[in-house]
C-alpha cells in the first residue's frame, strides 16, 4: 500500500510538471494558509463562459489605453481602431473570468469546454495532459483562491487578426488524487502563487466577439 502511494505521488509529481509546462509556472516562494472560507464563492458572478466584451466609449477608451510602455500602447490603439468595438476595461474583465473558466474545466477534464475556449494548439496540449492524467488514474482536485493582478504584456495587430498577452498573478491550491480519491500530493489547505502569459486572439473581421486563448507561457 504505501509502494502504490509513493508510485501514485510520483505520477501525480509529474503530471504537475506537465501542467506548468502547459499553464505557466509556479513562482518560488513560501506557501500561503489559506482559512477553509476563502474557497467560498459567495454571491459573487459566474464567470463568463466564453471571453467577450460589451461595446466601449470611444473616448474612454482612449483614456484606458493612455499611459502604457509604447509598444503595448501601439498595438493596443492600433486593435481600438481597427475594431471601434474594443474596450480595454471590457477586455480585462472578459480575461479574468476566461482565466478561471479554462483552468476549472482543465482541472476537471472538460474538453468539450476548453475546445470551445481555446484554439487548436493550446487545446490540443490541454486535452493531452488530460489524457496522461486519467491513464495514470489521477484526478485534480485544484482551486483558484483568487487572481492577484492581471496586466497587459504585449499587444498587436498582425493583419486582421488582434493578440494581446496578459501576465496573470493568482494564488492556486492543488491536490491529486488517485481512484480511490486518497490524496497522493498536494494540499488544499496551501496556496501558492503562480505566473502565466496567457495571449488571447481574435478575428475582427468576425462577427462573433468571443477571443480565443491562442498561448500559454510562463510569467
Amino acid at each position: 500500500m504505501i509502494v502504490e502511494i509513493v508510485i501514485l505521488a510520483m505520477i501525480a509529481a509529474f503530471l504537475g510538471m506537465r501542467l506548468y509546462s502547459v499553464l505557466g509556472r509556479r513562482a518560488e516562494h513560501e506557501e500561503e494558509v489559506i482559512p477553509t472560507n476563502r474557497f467560498e464563492r459567495g454571491d459573487e458572478e459566474a464567470p463568463p463562459r466564453a471571453m467577450t466584451q460589451p461595446a466601449g466609449d470611444t473616448a474612454q477608451g482612449d483614456r484606458t489605453i493612455a499611459g502604457f510602455p509604447p509598444a503595448i500602447e501601439m498595438g493596443l490603439r492600433e486593435i481600438s481602431t481597427a475594431d471601434r468595438n474594443f474596450e480595454l476595461l471590457g477586455f480585462l474583465e472578459g480575461a479574468r473570468g476566461a482565466y478561471e473558466v479554462v483552468l476549472e474545466a482543465f482541472w476537471r477534464g472538460d474538453k468539450e469546454e476548453l475546445q470551445a475556449l481555446c484554439d487548436d494548439d493550446v487545446y490540443e496540449s490541454f486535452a493531452a495532459v488530460i489524457d496522461e492524467r486519467e491513464e495514470a488514474g489521477i484526478t485534480m482536485d485544484n482551486r483558484l483562491i483568487r487572481i492577484e493582478d492581471v496586466t497587459v504584456h504585449s499587444a498587436e495587430l498582425d493583419g486582421k487578426i488582434a493578440r494581446i498577452a496578459l501576465r496573470f498573478v493568482s494564488d492556486i491550491a492543488s491536490v491529486s488524487r488517485n481512484k480511490e480519491g486518497a490524496v497522493v500530493a498536494g494540499s488544499l489547505d496551501d496556496a501558492v502563487e503562480s505566473r502565466d502569459i496567457w495571449t488571447f486572439s481574435r478575428d475582427i473581421r468576425s462577427d462573433d466577439p468571443q477571443w480565443l486563448l491562442d498561448e500559454t507561457d510562463q510569467g
